[in-house]
């Protein structure tokens, strides 16, 4: 018998299971009895009676797919409705919906670097953001993580337009970037005064940001007094704080235009469900209407970091709602996450390769509808599984 093309495959999962770093699907019932801090429900909306009755209501309007592509049949009047209300609330001239936030990123990267950028991006990016700069045309350097002086020196190597991308708040971590020095250092590589060159855009993933930083939520870039402006595009997924599914590009409308025309993944994919855009639309004016939600998140987050680190645990401080506690090694942080699911706590695991440095830890999300018990309860499981 002709040995298999896929020997390989086999060797590198044999490696993987060696190493102690293999991934298993573990589907979960719709009832389930754990306390979630695994997921990204940020807001606590993915259920709530809105958000469902939304989805449902798009369904039997609409359908249960887009049926095409954004420009064949894909577009509806739900998706620009969402699109609108998007920009509105985030304080940016226009938005483009995706089917995914890493369509979004993909489409943002690639379409506004042509052959002949630079791209500067920084080394903890997400992986959409990684996968946007291998596949555009331009020219991309990796700089120092939430480095604004890396920046400034990369920029200065630029012979052609350039995109300066981060995440807001990476989601391995869970911290911020120094969206105004970032900003600074794109403006400061125009030379205005000697050939006239224009500035660096400023590209941001704002996927964690969105419903937890900025004015009831409206984001990093609005936090930071950037939405609006004419060198600086977000994207945004709406599978976190809106509960939903889906993604999208904010900034200048002729920005917006030019992805509709260039963007492949938005070209060729088909479009969101519209189920999902009207859970997402439902999810936003939930938040508009309760701003509280975005506060209560970041306060969860808080308390969560505090208390377990009043208790010895080495954790990174949170800016936003994503708490990061490093283990010892792979091994010992998968036994950690199973201890806590065995004491009816759902918590994420992230391990090589996932996560850049090398470094296991549990992933917390805190969330605006946890109750202080449930607080008090997931401290509890986690202490007591590290011991």
């Amino acid at each position: 018998m002709a040995r298999s093309p896929f020997e390989w495959i086999d060797e590198q999962a044999r490696a993987r299971s060696k190493a102690g770093l293999v991934r298993t699907l573990r589907p979960r019932p719709a009832d389930s009895a754990l306390l979630d801090l695994a997921g990204n429900d940020y807001l606590g909306l993915a259920r709530h009676p809105e958000v469902t009755e939304g989805a449902a209501r798009a369904a039997r309007t609409w359908g249960g797919g887009a049926t095409g592509s954004r420009l064949v049949s894909g577009s509806t009047e739900l998706h620009a409705e969402l699109e609108h209300e998007l920009a509105e609330f985030c304080g940016f001239e226009s938005a483009l919906v995706f089917s995914s936030g890493y369509a979004a990123n993909l489409a943002a990267v690639t379409a506004l670097a042509p052959h002949g950028s630079l791209i500067v991006s920084d080394a903890g990016n997400h992986a959409s953001l990684i996968d946007g700069c291998r596949l555009a045309r331009g020219t991309t350097q990796v700089v120092a993580h939430a480095d604004p002086d890396a920046v400034r020196k990369a920029l200065d190597t630029r012979t052609g337009p350039a995109i300066v991308v981060s995440d807001t708040v990476f989601s391995v971590d869970g911290d911020a970037a120094p969206l105004t020095a970032l900003a600074a250092a794109c403006r400061d590589a125009g030379e205005a005064g000697q050939s006239g060159r224009p500035g660096a855009a400023l590209v941001l993933d704002d996927a964690h940001g969105l419903g937890v930083i900025g004015d009831g939520g409206r984001g990093a870039a609005w936090a930071a007094g950037l939405a609006g402006a004419p060198d600086v595009v977000t994207t945004v997924t709406l599978s976190k704080s809106l509960g939903s599914q889906g993604g999208a590009v904010l900034g200048p409308a002729h920005v917006i235009e030019h992805l509709v025309n260039a963007a492949r993944t938005f070209i060729f994919d088909t479009g969101l469900a519209p189920a999902a855009a009207g859970a997402a639309l439902a999810a936003l004016r939930l938040l508009r209407g309760e701003p509280e939600r975005a506060a209560r998140a970041r306060a969860v987050a808080t308390a969560l970091y505090e208390r377990l680190t009043a208790e010895g645990l080495e954790a990174v401080r949170p800016d936003a709602a994503v708490v990061s506690v490093r283990a010892p090694s792979p091994e010992q942080a998968l036994r950690w996450a199973a201890e806590c699911r065995a004491a009816g706590l759902a918590v994420g695991c992230f391990r090589p390769p996932s996560v850049p440095d090398g470094i296991s830890r549990l992933r917390l999300t805190a969330r605006a509808d946890l109750t202080d018990g449930q607080v008090d309860r997931a401290v509890g499981v986690i202490i007591e599984a590290r011991r």
